[in-house]
């Protein structure tokens, strides 16, 4: 009789056997491979099929990650006034006649002129700051359009003093509080911050784009 450890050995390896010719089936024939290709199947054979499955692999999870239309509008004013665009379709209320996305095209430069290309020299007063804005040609027209509307816009605000008062190229834009706290938030925000300040932007965008404002404000937005 074969003893119990002969018996153990005896199963283990024609489990490996076993498991060798399910490995072997699923395999292609090396030698059939070498008929048709010509070249029989070694390492770089190996090395080219891991490499073909991996960018299956990396193809299929690029499927399946990937968006397949782009979200992103390309230019930012075009964004701004795509989603306007949207909200007016939308809007069964609507009303086309009124509409002139031609001004709010005209505003979208204007803060691009500001925020871009102005020239701005800031300095600390007494509760607050003080900002000189200025520039030439169609920066100067932004300015001068802009920044007195914003500051009317932001007066009061957090108990700010908002003014704007006329330069020969720009405007200076002062804002001022009382309260410490305050004063420290206004100058730490500084002129591109209190520009950003509010948020009456986009309803003024789309209030624009309705056509809500009256024909002297729509010709001064031009």
């Amino acid at each position: 009789m074969l003893s119990a450890r002969k018996l153990v050995a005896i199963g283990v390896a024609l489990v490996i056997a076993a498991t060798g010719v399910a490995i072997a089936q699923t395999m292609p024939d090396h030698h059939s491979m070498g008929s048709a290709s010509g070249h029989p199947m070694g390492p770089e054979y190996m090395q080219e099929m891991m490499r073909q499955h991996q960018g299956m692999i990396g193809g299929h999870s690029g499927m399946h990650g990937a968006s397949t239309t782009p979200t992103l509008p390309g230019q930012d004013a075009f964004g701004a006034i795509q989603e306007v665009v949207r909200i007016l379709d939308a809007d069964p209320k609507t009303d086309w006649s009124k509409v002139d996305l031609e001004a709010l095209r005209q505003h979208l430069i204007d803060m691009n002129e500001v925020t871009l290309k102005a020239d701005v020299a800031a300095k600390p007063i007494e509760g607050g700051l003080e900002v000189a804005v200025t520039g030439s040609g169609r920066t100067l027209l932004a300015i001068q359009r802009m920044i007195p509307a914003h500051a009317q816009s932001i007066n009061g605000r957090n108990g700010w003093r908002v003014t704007a008062a006329a330069l020969p190229n720009g405007e200076i834009l002062t804002v001022a509080a009382s309260d410490p706290k305050e004063i420290q938030h206004i100058r730490g925000l500084g002129f591109i911050g209190l520009l950003a300040s509010g948020a009456h932007h986009q309803p003024h965008h789309l209030a624009m784009a309705k056509g809500a404002f009256d024909h002297e404000h729509a010709a001064h937005a031009r």
